[in-house]
């Protein structure tokens, strides 16, 4: 199986780059085109966020050297504006020591805005987050480090980073030690509302509320617990959030444990009206597919596991793309297709670690192959790579992380209009 496949990219040479040789397989006809190179790592993290602005022209994206371990408090990466215009061109907006290999530093743009971008960072002691103008190069400081924004721009959720570092390894930020250590589900911390424009906070999920909900009921007051994973609807009313807990901690040195038990729960944009929509404890990936519906991997009781279509708020599930889409990935809906495309990848396979960019049509079933994408053994674990698919804010192309190329992850463009 020859994975090395001589693609003549015309895009990329409009972009002033040369043909190269890709480490991949494709099924589908449209060129993969990189937007970034050389000898630093580039990638965006992950696949829930805007990482191309309204206009389409700007890519936003991350720059570190090459090494392979855990972030530390004094590794700082480079916040990069990506002209997709202009040969592709970097331009180095700002800097972040509040990162990790999955989600970044959760750099994005403000929903509705063609200047304004966000990310993550650390000031002392405490993690902050900054607001980027990239037309006036002015900045605002946040008191509270992001997770998600609502789609109207209004307001963001957090959660704490330190907690999730501590329990979840490479979801969270180094540099400052979780003070509620000792403590299994602390009434002080949890999820956080951030108004964006007056930047008043307060906590409305409290991480014990949550622990003292029993789950399939058993007490759970003997575990770790904290939050991750935080998506508000399209609408801007209702959040998603996953409670985690381990039954034991990570051991430091080693870094092993108990595995987690996952709920999804649903509440109010004011952290009220909760709801479990999905008591498995088995959740992983999600999105929103409208203001109602959420289409999530997990292995509801007594059923297999695949992408299910859940009604919020109540107990409505059914299967999406069954034994289509049989493995797990980070799935969205293609903007502006009236959410019957879906985008999605798989994690490397044990044969030939290739990992599958794809395209699905709901109502046809039609499933289109964009790539099979290598990733190099070293890529493992908290530092691994994954494709994290996303579209730009029209629905026309397609933009990934991937190591296929040189060892080393770059972001990668596919023109996706013919297709769908």
């Amino acid at each position: 199986m020859d994975r090395r496949s001589f693609i003549q990219n015309g895009t990329a040479m409009a972009l002033g780059m040369p043909w190269f040789y890709l480490n991949l397989k494709k099924q589908s006809d449209q060129p993969v085109v990189p937007i970034t190179g050389g000898d630093r790592q580039h990638w965006f993290g992950y696949y829930d966020k805007w990482q191309i602005d309204p206009t389409g022209r700007y890519a936003l994206g991350m720059e570190v050297d090459l090494f392979f371990r855990s972030p530390r408090a004094d590794d700082e990466i480079g916040i990069g504006l990506i002209d997709l215009e202009n040969g592709a061109k970097w331009t180095q907006i700002g800097t972040s020591r509040a990162w990790g290999w999955q989600q970044g530093c959760m750099l994005q743009w403000i929903p509705g805005s063609t200047e304004e971008v966000i990310w993550n960072d650390r000031e002392g002691d405490r993690f902050i987050s900054r607001i980027h103008n990239v037309r006036t190069g002015t900045q605002k400081i946040l008191p509270l480090p992001v997770y998600t924004l609502s789609p109207d721009g209004n307001y963001a959720l957090s959660a704490d980073f330190n907690r999730i570092q501590d329990l979840r390894p490479g979801y969270g930020y180094a540099g400052i030690p979780d003070p509620y250590h000792d403590e299994r589900a602390p009434a002080q911390i949890g999820i956080y509302k951030l108004d964006l424009k007056t930047l008043q906070y307060s906590l409305i999920v409290p991480l014990a509320k949550i622990a003292e909900i029993p789950h399939q009921g058993h007490s759970l007051k003997d575990n770790w617990h904290y939050f991750n994973h935080l998506l508000v609807s399209p609408d801007s009313e209702r959040f998603i959030f996953l409670h985690r807990w381990r039954a034991a901690r990570l051991d430091p040195v080693t870094g092993k444990g108990p595995g987690f038990v996952t709920r999804m729960f649903t509440a109010n944009k004011n952290g009220d009206d909760l709801f479990v929509l999905d008591p498995s404890g088995y959740t992983s990936h999600f999105i929103w597919k409208d203001s109602n519906h959420i289409c999530a991997w997990t292995k509801p009781e007594g059923k297999k596991e695949a992408f299910y279509l859940f009604k919020d708020k109540t107990d409505e599930i059914s299967i999406v793309g069954e034994n289509d889409m049989p493995v797990n990935g980070h799935n969205t809906y293609v903007p502006n297709t009236n959410q019957e495309w879906i985008l999605n990848d798989t994690y490397p396979s044990k044969e030939d670690r290739l990992q599958t960019l794809y395209l699905y049509h709901v109502p046809t079933r039609r499933k289109i192959i964009l790539g099979q994408f290598f990733e190099p053994e070293k890529f493992t674990g908290e530092w691994r790579c994954d494709l994290h698919p996303r579209c730009d804010q029209q629905g026309r192309r397609v933009f990934f992380d991937s190591t296929h190329e040189g060892g080393k992850r770059q972001m990668y463009m596919i023109d996706i209009g013919e297709l769908v």
